[in-house]
């Protein structure tokens, strides 16, 4: 019987070559419940020391626009984790109600609204960037934005600031 040893796998690091960890978060929904995950998770990582950054482009876009930033909508049609039927949540004032009780919900457990989560990321150093592309298709400029986007930058400009990182789209 012949015994064969097999090496570990190895664990990436994610290390830039400053030495640092760093990570970029692509937020693509403006949705109340696709905005926390990308929020959560970029003020994890620099709870950790990590280098964060995150790209919003297309409805991520709601999240850090003064217009909409502050008022999003939780849309419980075709959400399956909802265990409720479409005929159901598609009723009038669903959508309202849906996302009343996830404002509760959250305010319940002392996650921040939008607004204050990005101020508390950016305070942390965290850095916010918004999509060329998706600005220029809805029409807004610097001056639309959260005034913490650090800048509104090409999606070629996004691949080399996020050379080295680890990237998680949401």
């Amino acid at each position: 019987m012949t015994q064969t040893m097999t090496a570990p796998a190895p664990v990436p690091t994610f290390e830039t070559e400053s030495g640092g960890r760093k990570l970029c978060i692509i937020c693509s929904k403006g949705s109340l419940d696709m905005a926390y995950p990308g929020l959560i998770l970029a003020n994890a990582a620099l709870g950790e020391g990590i280098e964060t950054h995150i790209f919003f482009t297309f409805w991520g876009f709601d999240i850090i626009t003064k217009k909409t930033m502050a008022d999003l909508k939780f849309t419980a049609v075709g959400n399956p984790a909802t265990h409720m039927p479409n005929m159901v949540m598609g009723l009038p004032g669903m959508t309202a109600l849906a996302t009343h009780m996830m404002k509760k919900q959250m305010d319940g457990i002392d996650v921040p609204a939008v607004p204050e989560f990005l101020e508390l990321i950016t305070d942390a150093g965290g850095h916010l960037w918004a999509c060329r592309l998706s600005a220029d298709m809805m029409h807004l400029g610097a001056a639309d934005l959260y005034d913490r986007v650090e800048g509104i930058i090409s999606a070629t400009d996004f691949i080399e600031l996020s050379a080295g990182a680890q990237i998680i789209f949401v």
